[in-house]
Formats: structure tokens, sequence, C-alpha cells
């Protein structure tokens, strides 16, 4: 047994928690009342630590985790990162989504210079171009930097929104389900970049993942949430798999499987998933509609530090434009 529970995880001494999320709600107003999606959640994490959070649809994963980047703030309770309390996005904590939230008539180049351009205006042309390239060339994009979008592969798209958010130099990297539409063999690959880029940055980094296989292959320890409404950290699952991993030797190591059956008891037995669909509807927190189109905007700004400048972009796009003028020059 490698699982703690969540009131001795909250015992973990001050000095330890890098971040520290302390007591933590969220409620929302609805027609009938309110909708407590978290209740009284707790966690530290060390700086340098590797959280992956699982759990059902509806139990709060990404509310929690937007809470940690800074898109909207807690009912209850207070989110820290080095005894900062979080209230807004920063630079210090850059989110990558499973849609990419690339824009899609820039080139890979282009994408990653707007947020490098908005961050570090104060450098000079020369040295933002070289963070671009060498960011670029991390993920295995040199020769596609001057793609869009639409000529690229998923597993490529998401390296981009890796490269973006890497770009910024964060402390804390928040992935909502980032390989979760990619084909079996381009999520393995892009797994084994993800642990060599957090080795080579020191970040630590939280992850939402449906994928039990690969929270144990990456995490340090497993976060695994109780069902909603009112969802908390039911159990923590300490993975004692040394580094670097080598995924053979991990799956097969007996205490994988041991562990592995642990998480799906917890799922599929003890916190087995609702069939009510307005438990479905509230994964993700339910707001009005100026309140999705903002979160909508939150997606494609990565962590609100480049937000208006994405934006305005957007908004200031020409209605036609030709094949020959539709990449805006970024010199």
């Amino acid at each position: 047994m490698q699982t703690v529970t969540n009131t001795q995880a909250d015992l973990l001494s001050k000095d330890q928690a890098f971040l520290n999320i302390s007591e933590v709600s969220k409620v929302y107003p609805t027609e009938n009342g309110e909708y407590v999606v978290l209740d009284g959640v707790n966690l530290k994490v060390k700086k340098g630590e590797f959280i992956c959070v699982i759990g059902h649809s509806g139990c709060g994963k990404s509310t929690l985790l937007n809470m940690v980047a800074g898109f909207h703030g807690p009912s209850k309770g207070n989110i820290t990162l080095e005894n900062e309390a979080i209230t807004k996005p920063g630079p210090d904590r850059m989110m990558v989504f499973q849609n990419y939230s690339l824009l899609p008539w820039k080139s890979a180049y282009e994408n990653v210079y707007l947020a490098v351009n908005n961050v570090y205006g104060d450098k000079s042309e020369l040295e933002k171009k070289e963070i671009v390239n060498h960011h670029l060339e991390m993920v295995g994009l040199t020769e596609s930097a001057y793609k869009k979008p639409g000529q690229l592969s998923g597993g490529m798209k998401q390296r981009v929104a890796i490269a973006r958010a890497l770009a910024i130099k964060p402390q804390v990297l928040i992935l909502d389900e980032p390989f979760g539409a990619l084909d079996a063999i381009t999520k393995e690959e892009l797994q084994e970049e993800l642990l060599k880029i957090w080795t080579d940055y020191g970040l630590t980094v939280l992850m939402i993942t449906h994928d039990i296989d690969e929270a144990l292959f990456l995490a340090d320890r497993i976060v695994m949430m109780t069902n909603g409404p009112s969802a908390k950290i039911g159990e923590i699952m300490n993975l004692p798999f040394d580094r670097p991993r080598v995924r053979e030797r991990v799956t097969e190591d007996p205490r994988y499987y041991e562990l592995r059956n642990e998480a799906i008891d917890f799922l599929y037995n003890r916190y087995a998933h609702s069939e009510d669909p307005a438990e479905e509807e509230m994964e993700e927190e339910p707001v009005n509609n100026k309140g999705k189109i903002l979160g909508a905007i939150g997606g494609v700004i990565l962590a609100g530090i480049i937000g208006v400048t994405l934006w305005q972009t957007f908004a200031n796009r020409p209605a036609s434009t030709s094949p020959n003028n539709s990449i805006e020059s970024v010199n």
C-alpha cells in the first residue's frame, strides 16, 4: 500500500511546501442554489515534484488547476506559491491545454514569439529570436518552425504549445490532459520528452490525466479525487519507481500492477462514476456566457500574461487575407 490520506498529506511541514493549496473550496451559484464543486482541498507540493491528478468527470480537476493558474480564485481557502498568494495569472505559472490554443493564421515560430515578446519586451530582437528558436529546437520543430497549425499533426501542435509555455521559463507547468487526443505512439513519445524537459528545467508539474498508466509512468505522486459535487482529495499515491524512468523497467516492476490495481479500485469500485448527467455538466465550472467567453480567451492566452496582445491580434486581423499575406511578420 503506497497511499496516504488527505489529512496525512496536510501534515507535511510547511517549509517543504513550494505550492500550498489550503482548505480550498469552490462554490458556484446556480438556478437551483449553490453548487459546491470542491470542498476543503488540501495539497502541499514540493519544488520540482511531478504531480498527476486523476478522477472522474465532474470532480473539479480542471477547476482546481485553473485556480492554481490564477484564472479564478477559490471561494474559501487560499493557494500560495512560495508563500505568495495566487490572485491572478502570471508567467511563473504556464498552462498547456489539450486543444493546443494556437493562433491558426500564425506559424509555430510566431505562436511562440508572441509569448516571448510579451513577457520579455525588454530583451533585444535577437535575444527573443534565440529564445524562440531554442525552444522549438528543444521540442524537435526546427524544420517545421514556419508551418501553420493546419499543416502540423496533433503531436506537433502540442509540441508548439509546450515550447510556448516553456519559453517563458515558468516555475510551475500546468497540463490539462495534454496528450488525451493523441494516438498511443505519439503520446508515449511526448511523455518521454516531457520527462526530459521536466528534468532539464527543474520544473514543478501539475498534470490532469485520465490515463492511469500515464500517471504511473510520469508522476512522483498521484492525487486521486473523490466524485463531485463537493469533491476533495480522497487519497494520494506515492510512486516508488526510480528516476530516470525507463518505461519497460517501470511496467515490469511487480509494484506497478499493485499500484495500478489500487488506482482502478479507487476509481471504479470505491468511487464509481456517477450516471447523473447533471454532474457530468459540472466538470467545468457553471459560469454564465460572459464567464465562458473569458474562459475561452484564457485558454488562448496561456495563463493570461500574453492575453491582451493575442486577443487584439485576433480582433485586428483583416477580414480576408490572401495566401501570401496571411502571416504577420514578427520582425
